[in-house]
């Protein structure tokens, strides 16, 4: 019946092709679609975690650390199981980044901890000799923008429709009755940490950059 096709290489070149890529079409689209879904248990960033992430940003460690791990044992081995694409679910924007002078650090929540972060960003030698890092010391005075990382929460609850509960709304009023929350889990954060100005800027109602890059860091797991 398709001796036509077998004798014309062309058409039935065409023909394969258009088999294949359906039938791959059909295997892989739903896989991918089940792997793009976030993992269980994965919850949407704290709003004092969005706004670590945010000072994350804004002093370019993306430029010399990634937050992928490949599936490689030389990565795996170092740095732990690699990258799952739902991990990244609520991540706008992602921060896979593409150089590696240190370390990757989608993991670093797993192996080190406050304190360690917390000698690091004020001298990176002293926890890791040799270190070409630069110390980041206005982190400790620097007050980390709050209210701003709340805003973001509020918007990708009401654009992306992520996963955020009653409480985060729009509004001053809304702000102001939530920043308590933040304040809890700063303290939280700073009662691991030596640094005496920083555990009373966060007793006042304030928040170090600090703080908030380590709440950040201590949720890359």
């Amino acid at each position: 019946m398709f001796h036509w096709l077998e004798k014309n290489p062309f058409l039935f070149s065409v023909g394969v092709f258009i088999v294949i890529a359906f039938a791959g079409l059909i295997e892989i689209l739903p896989n991918f679609a089940e792997a793009a879904r976030p993992v269980v248990g994965l919850k949407p960033y704290t709003v004092l975690e969005l706004a670590g992430k945010e000072v994350y940003k804004k002093d370019n460690c993306i430029a010399c650390h990634s937050q992928l791990i490949r599936p490689f044992k030389a990565e795996t081995d170092r740095y732990g199981q690699y990258s799952l694409s739902g991990e990244y679910a609520y991540d706008r924007p992602f921060l896979w980044g593409s150089k590696r002078t240190g370390p990757d650090l989608h993991r670093v929540g797993n192996y080190r901890t406050t304190d360690w972060h917390e000698n690091h960003m004020w001298d990176p030698t002293s926890v890791v000799p040799g270190s070409i890092m630069p110390a980041y010391k206005h982190m400790f005075t620097n007050k980390a923008d709050i209210e701003t990382a709340y805003a973001e929460a509020v918007t990708v609850k009401t654009v992306f429709n992520t996963p955020y509960g009653d409480d985060i709304k729009p509004g001053r009023e809304a702000w102001e009755a939530y920043k308590p929350k933040v304040i809890e889990e700063a303290k939280k954060i700073a009662a691991d940490m030596k640094n005496q100005d920083v555990k009373d800027a966060v007793n006042r109602g304030e928040v170090p950059e600090i703080v908030a890059l380590i709440a950040y860091l201590n949720r890359l797991k």
